[in-house]
């Protein structure tokens, strides 16, 4: 038999394989048998859709600070830890439980002038120490927030609305960008003239995620005597982000 010949052989052989949708081969030495499966990609649709609602939020966190200054660090240290003492107290007579305030940061720091062609000159030292806290009745931000800047709160860095459960709008939300995938995949197979097969796989993101803080300027704030200050909670928009995978027939 010359190369030609043997050459034509495998390829017939080689072919046939690939037709079959299945072919077992026995293994040496009384091993299981080998199957060779023939694999065909048929043709899909792969699709992004979304669904989005809007909600009113129940829930806002406020972020703030008292920065003190003076000559030595432990007098900085001291007053500040006596005008968050204050804070505190305003914060427990304004009906906000200790597990919805937390310190979110505590820093001391050497303040020095600056003066072109000298060294820096030491000033004095700066005590930061900032908190964040949650508040569950949105009616209460703006005497909560006057309260603690009567108290001795001088840097407010913002406000954020959120949502305690946002499971219900996450589903409702899913319910619509299904609705949304599914439309859009019959819309597609009926302007191809094929038949929409079912759904292959489906991936999700998106979800949740809470307002960015409303920033405010950090400098130092009188309200005594002033109304409550006004605030907005608005509306949150929750939204799902899915990918689907539509077999065509």
């Amino acid at each position: 038999m010359n190369r030609t010949t043997t050459a034509l052989i495998l390829g017939a052989a080689l072919t046939a394989a690939a037709a079959a949708p299945a072919i077992a081969q026995s293994q040496p030495n009384g091993g299981a048998p080998l199957t060779i499966q023939a694999v065909t990609e048929r043709p899909s649709l792969n699709l992004s859709a979304y669904g989005e609602v809007k909600a009113a939020p129940d829930m806002a966190s406020i972020s703030f600070g008292v920065v003190t200054e003076a000559p030595t660090a432990a007098e900085a240290m001291r007053q500040n830890a006596a005008r968050m003492t204050e804070v505190m107290a305003a914060l427990r007579r304004a009906g906000i439980p200790e597990r919805s305030v937390q310190t979110s940061g505590l820093n001391l720091s050497a303040q020095y002038d600056y003066v072109q062609n000298e060294p820096p000159r030491l000033r004095g030292y700066q005590a930061n120490n900032r908190v964040t806290v949650i508040i569950e009745d949105l009616a209460k931000v703006g005497t909560t927030a006057d309260a603690v800047v009567a108290a001795g709160v001088n840097q407010i860095d913002g406000i954020s609305f959120g949502l305690k459960d946002p499971s219900a709008a996450e589903n409702q939300a899913r319910q619509l960008a299904v609705r949304a995938l599914q439309g859009k995949a019959a819309l597609y197979a009926q302007a191809l003239g094929v038949e929409l097969g079912g759904i292959r796989s489906l991936s999700e993101g998106g979800g949740y995620t809470p307002r960015p803080p409303v920033m405010y300027a950090r400098a130092e704030m009188a309200m005594a005597g002033a109304d409550s200050t006004p605030v907005a909670a608005g509306e949150l928009t929750v939204r799902i982000d899915i990918t689907g995978v539509y077999d065509l027939r």
